[in-house]
């Protein structure tokens, strides 16, 4: 049987007409973007495609566009496409006797696959959960992050209009759009990946992707310990001040661990609070049942209908909230989470871009004044002092390793300057002939204020977590 007969046996059902047929294959192509990347357990290979695979692979969806029309593939569903692409492209390689190997062939289904329904040579990337960030720059440069490491793969896209392609397709999905008039983007992918796409006028080497993905299980402070992120102390006064509900601000560079650290301590909130959070693109990944999820809206073609996380702040002060989550404050909202700390929403916790902790009490007053708020320098200090009881500083190394390198109580104010004691340090020692850091976590020696606050509550904390003896070596 050919292959046409064989989908259109397979799509007999569909109530499809000659005119909805007519579609151009390579529109279609780009329009296929409903179907699920990672239902399903793809075939693994631990090599990317040869150059005889590339070349087989371009001849077999050659044909295959030239077989059949892609919008029999759309009717289907999800599982029977796959099926469909499978049968289509062993019927190709057999009917053309293409010199493949069985490991090609089985590698060769995937990729056509990925091609057709998922997000083309990424899926290839997206398989590997070593892999932490897929950069994109140009159809020609993908770099990777793994193990904390930047490097450049052997994975590309054919040209820029490939690239286009995919991200057409990722945007379709979560309702937005890119193009010379609307330029950059963001979005998420099903595993909750949080992806950033920027084309040409404003990127000058073509399409670039930045892609962001998180583990499926969220890391916890106890694994954070093992991998030594952090010592048992930290952690253990961590989830005690979570718990007795201290508002925190976590603080660091990009890619430092500020989501991954926000995620872990989320996770000692007692499940009988009402949590509700705030985020630019979701990516947190709370595992409390009693969860309010609120995401911004950009605007749309019109420029108009644009929903700003300050406005979301707003609104979640009428929800009933216990613990307000934002993402990361950058604007605005800044002063209303503020407000909201300090008007009994206790426990509240939030990110922000800083290398110090006094660095981040220096940021939210610069957030707070770019908000257009014309308060007295005291005034706002005052406020950050009074809301905020915790600074918490992670830091990603250059050997790749990441490191919650602060932990900082503040104290209140004297005169117009916040004070702050530094509860817990990392300190770096040096390098070890594999080029990691080594350094120790140690205490300062300064016992926290909240301690008869957390006896009153019913939490011992041993006192030889806070001597500066007590140090970590890692």
């Amino acid at each position: 049987m050919g292959l046409r007969a064989r989908l259109l046996k397979a799509t007999q059902s569909s109530a499809t007409t000659d005119d909805e047929l007519s579609i151009d294959n390579q529109e279609i192509m780009e329009e296929i973007i409903n179907f699920s990347m990672d239902e399903e357990e793809p075939v693994q290979n631990s090599e990317y495609l040869s150059d005889h695979e590339k070349k087989y692979r371009e001849e077999i969806l050659k044909k295959l566009f030239e077989a059949v029309d892609m919008s029999r593939i759309g009717k289907l569903d999800k599982e029977e496409a796959k099926t469909q692409i499978k049968q289509l492209v062993e019927s190709i390689i057999k009917d053309n006797d293409f010199p493949l190997s069985m490991d090609s062939r089985l590698k060769m289904t995937q990729f056509i696959e990925d091609e057709i329904l998922g997000l083309g040579p990424l899926e290839f990337l997206m398989r590997d959960p070593q892999i932490s960030e897929i950069m994109v720059n140009g159809a020609s440069h993908i770099f990777i992050e793994k193990s904390g490491k930047l490097q450049l793969s052997n994975v590309v896209f054919d040209n820029d209009a490939h690239a286009m392609r995919i991200i057409d397709r990722i945007v379709s999905r979560v309702g937005r759009r890119i193009d010379e008039s609307s330029p950059m983007a963001d979005a998420r992918l099903e595993d909750g990946s949080r992806v950033n796409v920027i084309i040409p006028p404003l990127a000058l080497d073509g399409p670039v992707i930045t892609i962001r993905r998180f583990p499926a299980d969220p890391l916890t402070l106890n694994i954070m310990v093992e991998k030594n992120a952090l010592s048992i102390g930290m952690a253990t006064f961590l989830k005690a001040v979570v718990k007795i509900g201290k508002n925190i601000l976590i603080s660091g560079g990009t890619g430092s661990g500020k989501t991954t650290a926000l995620n872990a301590l989320s996770a000692f909130i007692p499940e009988d609070e009402r949590i509700v959070t705030i985020e630019d693109a979701a990516e947190l990944q709370l595992q409390q049942e009693h969860l309010v999820r609120l995401e911004t809206r950009p605007p749309n073609i019109e420029g108009n209908g644009e929903i700003s996380q300050r406005e979301l702040v707003k609104n979640a002060l009428r929800m009933r909230p216990d613990r307000i989550i934002v993402g990361e404050v950058r604007g605005a909202e800044t002063m209303d989470m503020l407000q909201a700390m300090n008007t009994g929403h206790d426990g509240s916790l939030t990110t922000t871009h800083a290398n110090t902790p006094r660095d981040a009490l220096a940021r939210i007053e610069n957030l707070v004044a770019m908000g257009g708020f014309e308060l007295p320098i005291k005034a706002v200090r005052a406020q950050i002092a009074s809301a905020i009881h915790y600074v918490v500083q992670v830091q990603r190394l250059e050997d790749g390793s990441r490191r919650m390198t602060s932990i900082a109580e503040i104290n209140g104010m004297e005169g117009e300057i916040i004070t702050m004691s530094e509860l817990f340090l990392f300190e770096r020692r040096g390098i070890d002939q594999n080029n990691k850091i080594k350094g120790v976590f140690k205490p300062t020696g300064a016992m926290p204020a909240c301690i008869d606050a957390l006896k009153r509550r019913g939490i011992e904390l041993d006192v030889d977590f806070f001597d500066p003896d007590n140090e970590v070596e890692v």
